[in-house]
């Protein structure tokens, strides 16, 4: 089973706990967060492995906290999945165009959102990367 940590920066409380029992169910250590701006505290300190990032955040937004997350040296080498109720083609290829390292739709299918995250795990990003 896997032991990497998650953190979730997501508003919705419902959204959260459906990830967070999926997550933990498969051995994941998770950590989490309602906005950007206390989700990019806990990036700098926790170190996740990933981070799931809902785009629509009160406050900075998702898109605007990724960026910050890429600007440190601290936290430019964490993975980041878009996690948006965003669906439409377009917006699949704004958030690629932004630099996100993956992209699920909500709601999550447990199936495919499991799927996606053990892919994603097996490709760490490099710090040095650009987004």
């Amino acid at each position: 089973m896997a032991e990497e940590l998650i953190l979730m920066i997501e508003d919705n409380e419902k959204n959260r706990k459906l990830m967070r029992d999926v997550l933990r169910f498969q051995g994941y250590k998770t950590a989490e967060s309602e906005n950007a701006e206390e989700g990019l505290r806990m990036a700098g300190t926790l170190a996740p492995a990933l981070i799931l990032m809902d785009i629509h955040l009160p406050g900075m937004n998702g898109i605007e906290a990724l960026g910050a997350l890429r600007a440190d040296p601290a936290t430019r080498g964490i993975l980041v999945m878009a996690v948006t109720a965003s669906v439409m083609p377009q917006d699949r290829q704004m958030v690629t165009n932004e630099g996100f390292d993956a992209y699920q739709s909500k709601p999550i299918n447990v199936k495919e959102f499991v799927a996606a995250i053990k892919e994603i795990l097996k490709h760490p990003r490099k710090a040095g990367n650009s987004p």
